[in-house]
């Protein structure tokens, strides 16, 4: 009966612990569309690091995932250069960082979620408040969660790099594809 006692704690003990995900940079994909009138500008940047800390039971979340707001790239040096200097100002904002702060929903540690994820993402010196739906895929370890959501650039103070004959959208589409190990 001591056994029983003993496991029945230990697998309490085991649910209530959090789950850790380490995201691997080299697998995880971080790419943008931004529209305009004549074609569809995409483009990618990199993950630094990410870090995501959650309690099952509660939802609380904490941890980052970390960009490399210099890393942008379009295919095109000159574009990539504006974007970088004029309207991320990478030199004095080098980071683009998301800080989950809870998971509404639960998540399978396997099989597939869908959940929402709430937080703040800081992006060009400022925090927004920001809820992204994910979709999250686990198997023996192994997390790929999938996401993707609108930056309103313009809106959160960024410079718009509509000229007089081209015009652009005022918010940026993010997909992330993260992979990592639970």
């Amino acid at each position: 009966m001591k056994f029983v006692a003993a496991f029945a704690c230990a697998a309490l003990s085991l649910a209530a612990q959090d789950v850790v995900i380490h995201f691997d940079p080299a697998q995880t994909k971080v790419s943008f569309t931004l529209s305009d009138v004549l074609h569809t500008v995409r483009g990618a940047f990199r993950l630094k690091q990410g870090e995501i800390r959650f309690d099952p039971a509660t939802g609380k979340a904490s941890g980052q995932l970390i960009v490399d707001a210099a890393s942008g790239d379009s295919g095109s040096g000159a574009r990539d250069g504006r974007m970088k200097k004029n309207i991320l100002e990478t030199q004095k904002y080098p980071e683009i960082v998301f800080a989950p702060d809870r998971v509404d929903a639960k998540v399978n540690l396997e099989g597939d979620s869908q959940v929402q994820v709430h937080g703040s993402f800081t992006i060009h010196g400022a925090a927004h408040e920001l809820t992204i739906p994910v979709t999250v895929h686990a198997s023996r370890g192994q997390i790929k969660a999938e996401t993707r959501f609108n930056v309103p650039y313009v809106k959160w103070g960024m410079k718009n790099p509509s000229t007089l004959f081209l015009r652009v959208a005022d918010q940026v589409t993010i997909n992330i594809v993260a992979v990592g190990q639970a």
